[in-house]
């Protein structure tokens, strides 16, 4: 029997949808400041909880101890995964990965940004295996330090990653099956290893690893990132610890220069900067939510491409958890005579679903571009079009996060484990099923209130169609002075993909596990 989640009630949606059109009214008749510097405040100068973060910049041993902590628990969870229980709910490897880490660390990234990075059991244990130190420089010659070919300088193999997991989790089942969940990681393990020994820097963090491009894609709208304190001494800075290392920090893993960073996206958030720097004038600073996606960030269009692959997988994964999902698939199956596990059936509905937003999008653009050629004439080329897919393309970054949130949120309120069984039984040696009696408890027994829960999801829903007009507002005057009607086939697409959102939220969603 297949248990269900109640959606979010339908009057959310008549509200969210008339916020919708009063938002995109203003976003056509307001125009955007031409220049607006972002704030931002270094958490180190703050009273009472500055002393606490300038201290977890001076010492290594603290971000050393939970790097210890969380490779334990990756070595369990491979552990349970391969010798413990196939029941699903019984094995920490399913609950711990699928449950608690997918939803945490995008929960997480609000709060921390790409923190998650830094603690990464993947890179850690690779990092330890390859340079034979746990935290100090390596001096050991282990390391083949080839150039990264050009074919992989791009986030594509991170795209093409991220669709083959989605494939497997969701069409293969991986998330039912401890040992299948164990393999996986063990394969990303292996991947990070390989990669590490192979080539110069961290390829695999920056090129390869989905989760890692998902978490800096997330963090740069996130209120909280490592910064210089004072960027009149990074501009005046000629050694660069942060991109060399000194002789005892290795350098910035992903060759960043932190005077002239101004995107998240590939800061792993490791603390070799604020370690190395002879100044200490590395701290996580607190600044303006969003700032990054609404108009500081220049993506390439790999990286463009990543950002519109992230919101076409957060919509496949919502659309696979409702009721009507199988009967979908069964209709598709009858008609292309597809039997057996369904695999070609789920393989098209996920190219479709993949392929749909991308190709909306590029219609929007496209619009857009006509709508400015009639205005500004032959100021818009042919190659305009690449410059705004890959500057509005930050427009589905607050869609893609506000709906992956809430979707993860009642998942994380309303399916809660017995983590105290699973913490001293995590093999889940001689368990038995769920019984049905458990799994209705498990249904009833909610983190908080079902009310709750709804106000949490329509403000989240709200809050990502409103970062988004804000991207659509600024950067489209920043690309090409756009303004009022010219800025509607924008608005549009964010009105399409959040009313999308809000109707999956609407429908029953059925219980992971």
């Amino acid at each position: 029997m297949i248990m269900t989640h109640p959606g979010l009630p339908l009057y959310w949606a008549y509200a969210i949808g008339i916020m919708m059109l009063l938002l995109g009214l203003l976003t056509m008749a307001i125009k955007a400041p031409t220049t607006s510097a972002s704030r931002s405040i270094s958490l180190a100068k703050l009273p009472l909880i500055g002393d606490l973060f300038r201290f977890l910049a001076k010492y290594t041993w603290p971000l050393l101890l939970l790097k210890i902590i969380f490779a334990a628990l990756f070595i369990t969870v491979i552990t349970a995964g391969l010798w413990g229980t196939p029941i699903v709910e019984r094995n920490l490897a399913t609950t711990l990965t699928w449950n608690l880490w997918w939803t945490g660390i995008i929960i997480a990234i609000v709060f921390s940004g790409s923190a998650w990075c830094a603690l990464c059991p993947w890179d850690n244990i690779a990092s330890w295996l390859v340079n034979h130190s746990i935290w100090r420089r390596s001096s050991s010659q282990s390391r083949l330090q080839l150039k990264v070919p050009n074919m992989l300088r791009s986030v594509w193999p991170a795209s093409l990653l991220f669709i083959g997991f989605t494939w497997l989790e969701l069409g293969i089942g991986i998330v039912a099956s401890p040992y299948a969940t164990a393999m996986l990681a063990l394969l990303m393990l292996i991947l990070a290893t390989t990669t590490l020994a192979l080539f110069e820097g961290k390829a695999f963090c920056r090129y390869m690893c989905p989760v890692g491009r998902t978490v800096g894609a997330y963090s740069q709208l996130a209120p909280i990132a490592l910064r210089p304190i004072d960027s009149e001494i990074c501009r005046n800075c000629k050694t660069l610890e942060c991109f060399h290392g000194s002789d005892k920090i290795a350098p910035c893993p992903t060759k960043i220069v932190m005077g002239r960073l101004q995107e998240n996206t590939y800061c792993t958030s490791c603390g070799n900067c604020t370690q190395s720097c002879p100044s200490s004038n590395v701290s996580w600073q607190l600044r303006s939510p969003s700032s990054e996606a609404i108009k500081e960030a220049k993506p390439h269009m790999d990286e463009a491409f990543f950002l519109l692959i992230l919101l076409s997988l957060t919509l496949f994964h919502g659309l696979t958890m409702l009721d009507y999902w199988e009967g979908y698939l069964s209709e598709m199956a009858q008609l292309i005579n597809d039997s057996g596990q369904l695999i070609i059936s789920f393989s098209i509905g996920l190219g479709v679903t993949l392929i749909l937003p991308i190709f909306i999008y590029c219609l929007c653009i496209g619009l857009t571009q006509g709508l400015l050629k009639k205005r500004l004439g032959a100021m818009v080329t042919k190659l305009s079009f690449n410059k705004l897919f890959s500057g509005f393309a930050f427009i589905s970054l607050p869609l893609a996060f506000s709906y992956h949130i809430a979707h993860n949120l009642t998942h994380f309120v309303r399916e809660s484990s017995d983590w105290l069984s699973l913490v001293t039984n995590p093999l889940g040696t001689g368990a038995e099923p769920l019984s049905m009696m458990e799994k209705h408890t498990r249904h009833m027994e909610m983190m908080v209130s079902e009310n709750t829960l709804f106000i949490m999801q329509g403000i989240i829903i709200a809050i990502g169609f409103v970062i988004a007009t804000q991207v659509i507002r600024h950067r489209g005057h920043r690309l090409f002075a756009a303004q009022g009607i010219t800025l509607l086939p924008m608005i549009l697409f964010a009105a399409l993909v959040t009313g999308f959102n809000l109707w999956m939220l609407v429908q029953p969603m059925t219980m992971r596990m």
